[in-house]
């Protein structure tokens, strides 16, 4: 059996000698670099009104720095391997310093600002975030950079459940299909068969039965064999202890509810409240994360969460006392990762050709031999 305890932190390849063998051996970009800046905006134009009519949202601005006391800095996972860029901004001859990191999401700051904005139940807000993550392997998918449309839609009580979460799923997959097709009326070179559009329609699966389905392998080979069969899909349910005795994937504790048991379509009773779009991607012949969302904890779900991660310690700051007191809205978000996006939509070999940041040069030479061009 492989190594499933190993893939629980996340995505990511690990060494450039295997890199080198995934990334495409004859891949021509089907658009020019400069045709490239104006097909992605464009459909970054598109995805940003569009997800404003379809969950009426309203785009609002976002810090990317916070205040390391405020504890709404989003550590991404739960066992520490990946920690926020933190500095000390002296002001005032430091007698009035601050203690500040670099965002690694916006998930929780956007929860608690629903209220500050004055947000109510079926309204939402939108932004443009743009993060640092500085423990990501650089390959073909991850950089250190990462721009996301992070958006957050406050909710009533009785929507917290599988059916209004599909309903919002689709929502956002009409949105990036839509952006695909109105990128492809711009450029219709786009439209090749030997990279094939993205499906109409997503399908949707709870974490436990593509582990049925594929009892013996880890998290990411799973999910690969899963979108070869199914070219876009919504896994259900990330975070909870599956029936192998492992998470489909580590998720944080204090932002989606990965804990309430939820009725599946076959009448079983499983876990999570949350998941991740996942799609085929036919240039890299991988698989290819757009997105990762849910319905955000209670204060009971929070409490529980926070005590299977021996994490209570967090219950002091001020963004789970808002939770816990009932301060904030309940809600449900995500984000969806812009790069990644476009990569999907443009077809493209390298998160590079769609986003100017640091690669190191072992990368930047191994794309060029490969007729990849990143953007420098």
């Amino acid at each position: 059996m492989l190594d499933k305890k190993a893939d629980l932190a996340g995505p990511g390849i690990g060494n450039y000698t295997e890199l080198e063998k995934i990334l495409p051996r004859d891949y021509r970009s089907l658009l020019s670099p400069k045709e490239t800046q104006i097909a992605l905006y464009a459909a970054k134009d598109y995805i940003e009104q569009n997800l404003c009519r379809e969950l009426n949202l309203i785009r609002v601005t976002v810090p990317l720095i916070v205040d390391v006391d405020s504890g709404v800095n989003d550590y991404l996972d739960r066992d520490g391997s990946r920690t926020p860029i933190r500095f000390h901004i002296a002001n005032d001859r430091g007698k009035n310093a601050v203690e500040a990191e670099v965002v690694q999401a916006a998930t929780k700051w956007k929860r608690m600002a629903l209220k500050q904005f004055g947000l109510q139940p079926g309204e939402g807000l939108l932004t443009d975030m743009r993060a640092v993550r500085k423990d990501y392997f650089l390959d073909h998918d991850h950089s250190a950079y990462v721009d996301q449309w992070d958006w957050e839609l406050a909710i009533t009580r009785d929507q917290r459940n599988l059916t209004f979460l599909q309903d919002v799923v689709r929502k956002i997959w009409k949105v990036i299909k839509g952006a695909e097709t109105h990128v492809q009326q711009l450029f219709p070179q786009l439209r090749t068969d030997r990279y094939p559009d993205l499906p109409e329609e997503l399908t949707f699966l709870h974490a436990e039965e593509i582990l049925d389905r594929y009892p013996d392998l880890p998290r990411k080979q799973r999910e690969t064999n899963i979108v070869q069969e199914y070219p876009a899909v919504f896994i259900i349910g990330i975070g909870w202890m599956l029936r192998d005795g492992y998470p489909h994937e580590m998720r944080a504790a204090d932002y989606d509810d990965w804990v309430t048991e939820t009725i599946h379509n076959d009448g079983q009773l499983m876990h999570g409240l949350n998941g991740d779009i996942l799609v085929w991607n036919p240039v890299t012949q991988r698989r290819h994360e757009l997105t990762s969302m849910g319905i955000r904890v209670t204060a009971e779900s929070l409490r529980k969460q926070l005590e299977i991660c021996r994490q209570l310690d967090f219950l002091k700051l001020p963004y789970h006392q808002a939770i816990l007191n009932d301060h904030i809205p309940l809600s449900i978000g995500g984000g969806i990762g812009q790069s990644r996006t476009f990569m999907s939509i443009l077809k493209k070999a390298h998160l590079g050709e769609v986003s100017a940041t640091v690669w190191p040069t072992v990368l930047k030479d191994m794309c060029r031999k490969k007729n990849i061009h990143v953007i420098e």
